[in-house]
């Protein structure tokens, strides 16, 4: 019997910068477009990401679907923690 499945464009939804900020962290994170993971990060210019991810300027996991570029939440959480800078580690430079 054959499954039927939901076009896509019925699946996703445009989600908003509150709603990303209120979303919980799991390994199951929503995939966020470059500009929703710019907005978040407050990158004022959503290319930012896209040289660094051309130049490999900074280790940001990002998924390839086809042609599209995606993030998940945990992993732009994890980039935050990593490049989070302490007061002993200003002393030491």
């Amino acid at each position: 019997m054959p499954v039927s499945i939901a076009p896509l464009s019925n699946v996703t939804k445009r989600l908003t910068h509150l709603e990303i900020l209120n979303m919980k962290p799991t390994l199951f994170s929503p995939l966020l477009t470059t500009k929703q993971a710019a907005d978040y990060l407050s990158l004022t210019n959503p290319k930012t990401l896209e040289v660094w991810r051309c130049t490999k300027r900074y280790p940001l996991t990002y998924i390839k679907v086809g042609g599209l570029v995606r993030y998940r939440l945990t992993d732009l959480d994890a980039f935050i923690v990593g490049r989070t800078v302490t007061i002993t580690d200003i002393a030491q430079v």
